[in-house]
Parts: C-alpha cells; structure tokens; sequence
C-alpha cells in the first residue's frame, strides 16, 4: 500500500510510516481464487508439497504434508494428476490443499465456488468448513453466494459501495438484514420507513406494515419477510393478516421447486417485494409481469429492525 499498517497478530506485516515490510512467503498468508492456477508442470502431490518447500521443508518431508493434506480434501487418487488431467472441481480440492499446506496463519479466498458446477461447489463447501475448524485457521472469505457465507462463515461482514453497512454473526444477518443490500444476498424482503413502536412500520410512501421486532417509538427501520410467507391473490382478502400490497408483476423465475414472484420497483425506487408460489399456482392464477397482483403477508411472519445508520 501506499500508506497504512497491516497486523496478523502482534506481528507488524508492513507499515508505510516505518517502512517494515515483512516479504510475501514470509507473511502466513495464503490466497485461493475462483481460479485454481496450479502449476501445469507439476502433479498434484507436487503442487501442494511447492508450499512447505517454498518454507525450506526438505522434499521427503514436503511430500509427507502434501500426501496429508490431499488426504484431508479427500484427493488421495489425485496425487499424481497434472492439472490438465482434473476437472474444475478435482483442480479446486487441489489448490485448497495447496493453499493448506502453507500452514497459513489467515487464508484469503476471493469467490472460490464462483467457478463450480452446482453439483461440485456444496461438497467443496462443506470440506472448506471442516477444514478450517479442525485446523483452526482463520478465513477472510469474500463472496456474493449466501450459501457460501452460510457454510463457510462465523461472522458476516456487508460491504456496500465501500463502506460496512452490517456486520455479526452469519444467522443473525442473514435473517434478519437491516440493509436492502443485505436483504438482496440474503433474498429476503425488506421494506424501509420509520416504525411507530415495536410492531408497526410506515413506509417512506406511507403504507402500514404490522409486524414484531424490536421497533423504537420512533427511529428509521425495516420490516423484513421472507417470499415464502408471502401468499399472491388476484383481489385483496377481507377477512386476512394485517398485510396487504397491491403489486404490479415486474419479472417470474425459477427458484428450485417454486417460482419467484417478483414485484415493480416500490415507489421509493428500492426493490419490489417478491413471493415464493408453486407452478401450479402461477397456472391457477394466471399470473404474468404485468398483472396486478395482491401480496398478503401474516404480521407474525414480517420482523421490524432498526435501520442501519
């Protein structure tokens, strides 16, 4: 950098103000990208043993780690692969392994799923996390994939546009967002006004949300609610939950078994609320961006925050 201090520890890995700049194989860090970029000369085994050698380890030693930390990723067979030789996923076990064997004080994975199948990424999660927690190393894990966040992360950290907007354990934002950035990657709904005691919210265009939560007598806030607890009707219920939006159908995609409906931008220009409904549903109703639509919501379902500031 061209100014600042970086810690590990007590350790001072560089300071501009004093010029103490600790060199790269010296600092116990280590990277692993969405990119595996082993070394295509070399096979596996040698890929992940380049780590301890790097550190002085003789090669009889430096092949015993990296037959352990192959084991570990459950890569074994893989010892003696050349990089052309694995898919995307073998290549991924590999450079985790690799990244592992420089017996890093903090590893830094930039978006490591990013890359994988839908079938590969989920076991390399789950590895990662295990990993990790018997080895007890400490992860910066940077990622726009919740299910990363949920399978890899303790602690959560929000970053818009620069700047920290949340922070706290994993569940706690995840589920309950305070931010609409937040709620985006959690996909949750989330509606931001003023509230008006602990379970009543208005809407910076002056609709009602009933729900429960924390809410101060006055003070910014969120209501959130997941699009499963939302049901869709075509005219809105007399006798119903407190939570009726009239709601004009802006897109529809597949979500796993459900599809997502998804509303018009809110008259503030945050995003529209969206509802979780079954194919069948989308049949019956005959629902199609365009239509107007009734969002109703049971105000047990919707949670009421204080807003970030």
């Amino acid at each position: 950098p061209d100014t600042g201090r970086i810690v590990l520890g007590t350790d001072v890995v560089t300071d501009t103000d004093t010029g103490a700049r600790v060199p790269p194989h010296a600092r116990g860090v280590a990277s692993l990208t969405q990119d595996a970029l082993l070394f295509p000369h070399l096979d596996a085994e040698a890929n992940v043993g380049f780590a301890p050698r790097s550190r002085g380890v003789g090669r009889r030693d430096a092949r015993t780690i990296a037959r352990r930390w192959l084991a570990a990723v459950d890569a074994s067979d893989l010892a003696h692969r050349r990089p052309a030789q694995l898919s995307g996923g073998q290549a991924q076990r590999i450079a985790i392994a690799r990244a592992l064997a420089a017996e890093p004080r903090v590893l830094l994975l930039d978006e490591p799923m990013a890359a994988l199948d839908i079938d590969t990424a989920p076991g390399l999660r789950r590895l990662l996390r295990i990993v990790l927690r018997e080895q007890r190393r400490t992860a910066v894990l940077v990622t726009h994939d919740m299910l990363d966040a949920l399978a890899v992360a303790d602690t959560v950290v929000v970053v818009e546009s620069g700047r920290i907007v949340e922070r706290g354990a994993t569940a706690d934002v995840l589920t309950s967002p305070r931010s609409a950035f937040a709620a985006k990657i959690a996909g949750v709904n989330l509606l931001s006004g003023r509230s008006r005691g602990a379970g009543t919210l208005i809407t910076h265009w002056g609709t009602t949300v009933f729900g429960h939560g924390e809410g101060t007598a006055s003070g910014d806030a969120v209501a959130v609610f997941a699009p499963s607890s939302v049901a869709v009707h075509l005219e809105p219920p007399r006798a119903s939950p407190r939570n009726i939006f009239q709601v004009t159908i802006a897109a529809m995609d597949a979500q796993g078994a459900h599809i997502r409906v998804r509303g018009a931008p809110n008259p503030d220009g945050s995003p529209g609320p969206a509802a979780d409904v079954t194919p069948a549903a989308v049949t019956e109703l005959g629902l199609d961006p365009g239509r107007v639509v009734y969002f109703v919501v049971k105000s047990q379902e919707v949670a009421i925050h204080s807003a970030v500031r």
